[in-house]
């Protein structure tokens, strides 16, 4: 074989050599990297099982230390539960033994009756004998008497009975007359004097506000503008307000009508403000109304607050204050409620500090007394309970709330409170200047006043003098005497008080006199 041959056969063999060579360290390579595969899967494996008995572990504590947490929460919930029970079980057997100690008070109270009922009935029968005893005398007596003065029974006893009632008429009207003069005196001494001071103390205004129901126009020509075309104008006004707008033949005035004073006054304000402005359309109508309506609020809530801080009613719930500050816009009688309420918390306080009671507890029932005429016009039932409910609602004391509903009578006053409240109720509302009345009404209260006093027997003439504040009245010094006077006063005031309705009180005079006439010839 020659060079070439040799050296093809050479590299042909170092080839395969290379081969083999490569082979053999891909295979060494690959069994290095099985064995690190298979270390690093051992490895893992190892760390999951470690990783895995750990998180038991963890799990098996944090469920021991719920069990322990629960069973202390279980525990103590059954510690008390226990001690609830045995204080439970003191009340109850404290109560028993205050049941049996009544019980047995109760058995001797009871024999104790039966003894007393046996010598009631001992007793009566004492009495019935000794009764037919005394009519047997007394039938022998009148026999007696009629055989001697020559008159029947019936006569007698009529004539006994007359001087008898007579008698005792007469001394009743004496006794009557001492005990009521004498009570009077030492009423009026102190009623006025701390009447007297407190009116003096009070600086209150005599003329009130009152809400406005007629709004000005500045020429007639704006009453169109108000109705609109097709009256959209006054429709969108009436539907914000919920106000009926009267536009009648008066000169350069619209008249608001409606049962609510609030809506009333957002109506009057809106309806000013869209005239002062000029534009008056269905979309800037209800924009005013919206914007008078938040401006109202806000001025009623300042009015309420206004007020507590004034009588100094601290603590008043802000429901409350905002309900208190619509009597602003809340008449009564020409009065305005809300100054009326001042004045009535004023004159309490006055009042309470003479007599001697919580003088902040009578002011706060004073400024809240009328707070049911704020709402009486959407809720039924009279101002006074309507204000007790509301007073109890937002959390007032229960002296304040029982002096609001009884401010009227409509339940009964059972404290000083409730009369003081009651008093100065009347004291600010029969003041001269303070309530407007209509004169047929009052007109015709004088009328009822002199005709129950005419229409008792014995009575001449009757006068209703001083606005019907005092109902004077002149009998028959023939008819009526003097211990007569006062019980036909008595009489004469009841049924004013049962025929009337009146604000304060009527005083009923009776005169009496006796004239000796004669003539000198």
């Amino acid at each position: 074989m020659d060079l070439t041959t040799y050296s093809a056969l050479f590299l042909v063999s170092g080839l395969v050599a290379g081969l083999i060579a490569g082979f053999l360290l891909r295979k060494k390579i690959a069994e290095n990297q099985f064995q690190n595969l298979q270390t690093q899967g051992k490895q893992i494996i190892e760390n999951a099982i470690v990783e895995a008995e750990q998180r038991k572990k963890e799990a098996l504590l944090q469920s021991k230390e719920e069990a322990y947490k629960l069973k202390q929460s279980v525990e103590k919930e059954l510690k008390a539960d226990r001690a609830e029970l045995k204080d439970e079980k003191r009340l109850l057997n404290k109560k028993r033994e205050l049941l049996k100690a009544e019980w047995d008070s109760f058995d001797k109270k009871r024999e104790e009756q039966d003894i007393f009922d046996k010598q009631l009935k001992i007793r009566e029968t004492d009495i019935s004998n000794c009764l037919k005893e005394a009519e047997q005398l007394v039938g022998k007596r009148r026999y007696e008497l009629s055989r001697i003065a020559g008159i029947s029974q019936e006569d007698a006893k009529k004539m006994l009975m007359e001087s008898l009632e007579s008698e005792a008429r007469l001394a009743a009207g004496k006794q009557l007359a001492q005990i009521e003069n004498k009570m009077k005196m030492e009423a009026d001494r102190k009623g006025k004097n701390i009447l007297a001071l407190a009116i003096s103390r009070y600086a209150g205004d005599y003329v009130a506000d009152k809400t406005v129901s007629m709004v000005p126009l500045p020429n007639d020509e704006m009453k169109g503008r108000i109705i609109g075309r097709e009256g959209r104008n006054i429709r969108a006004i009436e539907a914000a307000t919920g106000i009926d707008i009267i536009i009648d033949d008066t000169p350069e005035a619209v008249i608001l009508s409606g049962f609510n004073p609030v809506r009333r006054e957002v109506a009057r304000l809106a309806l000013l403000q869209l005239i002062s402005d000029g534009r008056i359309h269905p979309g800037r109508i209800e924009e005013v109304v919206e914007k008078v309506t938040k401006e109202l609020e806000i001025t009623m809530r300042e009015a309420g607050e206004q007020a507590t801080f004034d009588v100094g009613a601290h603590g008043v719930h802000v429901d409350l204050i905002n309900i208190l500050g619509r009597l602003k816009y809340r008449t009564s009688y020409g009065q305005n409620v809300l100054q009326h309420s001042l004045e009535v918390a004023f004159l309490c306080g006055i009042m309470a500090a003479e007599l001697g009671i919580d003088v902040k507890i009578a002011k706060r029932a004073g400024l809240l007394h009328d707070i049911g005429k704020a709402v009486d016009h959407e809720v039924e039932g009279s101002h006074a309970i309507i204000g007790r409910d509301l007073a109890r609602k937002y959390g007032e004391v229960n002296e304040v709330v029982y002096a609001i509903g009884a401010h009227h009578e409509d339940i009964p006053p059972q404290s000083v409170l409730d009369v003081l409240v009651q008093s100065a109720d009347a004291l600010s509302g029969a003041r001269p200047g303070a309530r407007k009345e209509m004169l047929q009404s009052y007109v015709k209260r004088l009328e009822d006043l002199e005709a129950i006093a005419n229409s008792c027997n014995g009575v001449e003439k009757s006068y209703a003098i001083q606005a019907g504040r005092e109902l004077r009245i002149i009998v028959d010094s023939n008819k009526i005497k003097d211990s007569d006077a006062t019980l036909l006063g008595q009489d004469i005031a009841r049924k004013i008080e049962e025929q009337l309705t009146y604000p304060g009180q009527i005083r009923v005079t009776v005169i009496r006199e006796t004239r000796a006439v004669e003539y000198a010839k």
